[in-house]
C-alpha cells in the first residue's frame, strides 16, 4: 500500500490536541486493512518523522436515527480504524502546514 492509501485523515479535536501537547501523540483514521508496520512506515514517509509507537483500535459503527415527516429514518454510520501514533522525543508534525 502507498502511504496515501494507508493514511485517510488526521483527527483534530480538543482531546487530541491535549494528547499531542502532553504525550506527543497524533491520531489518524487509517485503512482498515493496514497493520501497525504499514502505518508506521506511512507516517515516517509522509511526514518525515521517526515513530516510537503505534497503537490501533477499530471503532464500531453506530446506529443513527432521525425523525422526519415521513417517520423515523434509521441508518448506520460505518466503522473505521483509528491509529494512535507516538513520536520520538523532539519530533513534531505540523498538520496545518498544507492548508
Amino acid at each position: 500500500m502507498r502511504p496515501s492509501d494507508v493514511l485517510i485523515k488526521p483527527v483534530v479535536t480538543e482531546k487530541v490536541n491535549k494528547a499531542t501537547d502532553k504525550f506527543n501523540r497524533y491520531y489518524f483514521i487509517v485503512d482498515k486493512k493496514a497493520n501497525k508496520l504499514e502505518i508506521k512506515k506511512a507516517v515516517e514517509d509522509f511526514y518525515g518523522v521517526s515513530v516510537a509507537d503505534v497503537n490501533t483500535a477499530v471503532m464500531p459503527g453506530k446506529a443513527k436515527f432521525r425523525f422526519t415527516k415521513a417517520g423515523f429514518i434509521s441508518g448506520k454510520k460505518p466503522s473505521y480504524k483509528k491509529a494512535i501514533i507516538t513520536l520520538a522525543e523532539g519530533e513534531t508534525i505540523d498538520l496545518y502546514a498544507n492548508m
